[in-house]
């Protein structure tokens, strides 16, 4: 018998003082079973660094052709394509193709740094795409730590900076651009 996905709901007040956005997200997020709690709040987190009003998680382990989150202009062109971990080059020159922006964002200090040092020459033709680096060790161990069924969560970000909370607890993260 199958394991299903964990329902989870988060209600994420974001502040963030880069962009000028502020807005309260309710979000309600399937954990899959093979999802380990530090990718599954890493999700939120990056949901965090990119909130806007239509950008929504992808259907992720669950599926290979939508993105961990994306967000659909109204007239439904892709604007942003995010994808957590190492994907393929033929999974990123797809969303190349099919978006106007696309963002990875890897976690793994080890198998990130693997997996970048083989594919950057390839990764290097596709011109709307960024690839950061999350945080360190620590914080990303420290982000696990707030995984919950159901949150209430705060992002400020300030000078590229991401605080997210919960219950007293909060990380700082950073995104590092690859280059």
């Amino acid at each position: 018998m199958a394991i299903n996905a964990t329902i989870c709901r988060a209600e994420l007040n974001v502040a963030d003082m880069d962009r000028g956005y502020y807005a309260t997200h309710s979000l309600t997020l399937a954990k899959h079973p093979s999802e380990t709690d530090l990718r599954f709040m890493l999700r939120i987190a990056v949901f965090a660094k990119y909130a806007h009003e239509l950008l929504t998680f992808g259907k992720g382990l669950s599926s290979e052709e939508e993105p961990d989150l994306w967000e659909n202009n109204l007239n439904g062109t892709i604007e942003r394509w995010i994808d957590l971990g190492q994907p393929s080059d033929k999974r990123l020159r797809k969303a190349s193709g099919k978006s106007a922006e696309v963002v990875v964002v890897s976690y793994d200090d080890r198998a990130a740094d693997m997996w970048w040092q083989a594919e950057q020459s390839k990764l290097s033709r596709f011109k709307n795409l960024t690839v950061l680096q999350a945080g360190s060790a620590d914080a990303l161990n420290a982000l696990a730590t707030l995984a919950d069924r159901n949150m209430h969560l705060t992002a400020t970000i300030q000078d590229g900076e991401l605080w997210l909370g919960g219950d007293g607890d909060a990380v700082n993260l950073t995104f590092t651009e690859r280059s």
